[in-house]
């Protein structure tokens, strides 16, 4: 029997924008990332010589953040946080063109992020996904979604912002992909893993042990499939080791106030 209880009490709540803009006085996940693929890139991003693609609202990230809120708080929130459709033309009952004035006007008037019709069926498309899958549905049956847990790890302060967790079962992190098939190699590309880990490690200092780690990935075009998986307990622990190494490597760097690019020797080509 999972013995397991997670008092979800501590996971403070605040809006996406109010945890990003404290990035400055927490280390992040996405940075610790950044700095373990080239300490030279964080440091750019840490200065504000690089614009963050994160803090950018494309077209894929406005989706992929309005599919979150669609998906783990439900409706109510995702239609009070998002301008869903447009204008309607009432000469041939059909929406007007996104480059329209008509709907430029209406957009503007909006006063949050807007979703074009289009855009709408495919988070519901994505939303119907993971409906699909049972296990998926058990991991979000019940939990706190975009919690937030700031603490000092490994000496440095820190701060997550978790998808979801459920308090019996642990972290659930919600990704959207091409194609499920190849979704496991994409963990890896993407260093899924590594994330993960980084969220179990913060979230230990805190409740005093480690939980289990979970991923969701869900289809962005059709057929719109949902998988779940459960993160390898070895693999978390080798990438636990592996961030809180990157994390003492960037003590060493602040200090020397020295940023390698990590290409500085030359190296071997193996066909």
């Amino acid at each position: 029997m999972n013995d397991l209880y997670i008092d979800l009490s501590i996971l403070e709540t605040e809006p996406a924008e109010e945890y990003h803009a404290k990035a400055g006085k927490y280390l992040s996940s996405h940075q610790l990332l950044d700095f373990m693929a080239c300490p030279w890139l964080y440091r750019k991003k840490q200065l504000g010589l690089i614009q963050d693609p994160r803090n950018n609202d494309t077209s894929a990230m406005l989706i992929g953040r309005a599919a979150h809120v669609r998906i783990l708080e439900g409706r109510d929130a995702y239609e009070s946080q998002f301008a869903i459709g447009g204008p309607i033309n009432p000469k041939t009952g059909k929406p007007y063109g996104a480059n329209t004035q008509a709907c430029r006007e209406w957009a503007e008037a909006q006063g949050k992020p807007v979703l074009s019709h289009d855009n709408v069926e495919l988070i519901e498309q994505m939303a119907s996904g993971v409906a699909m899958n049972d296990e998926a549905v058990d991991l979000l049956l019940y939990g706190r979604s975009e919690g937030v847990v700031r603490t000092t790890y490994c000496g440095t302060p820190c701060q997550i912002r978790i998808d979801w967790v459920h308090p019996h079962r642990g972290i659930v992190d919600l990704k959207t992909t091409a194609d499920l098939t190849w979704f496991e190699a994409e963990t890896k590309r993407r260093r899924y893993h590594n994330q993960l880990a980084f969220y179990q490690g913060v979230l230990a200092q805190v409740i005093g042990e480690l939980v289990p780690c979970y991923l969701i990935g869900v289809e962005k075009i059709e057929p719109y499939r949902a998988g779940s998986w459960r993160l390898d307990e070895a693999v978390l622990s080798d990438c636990r080791r592996e961030n809180e190494a990157a994390m003492e490597r960037m003590k060493v760097c602040q200090r020397m106030d020295h940023w390698p690019t990590g290409y500085e020797q030359q190296r071997v080509l193996l066909l």
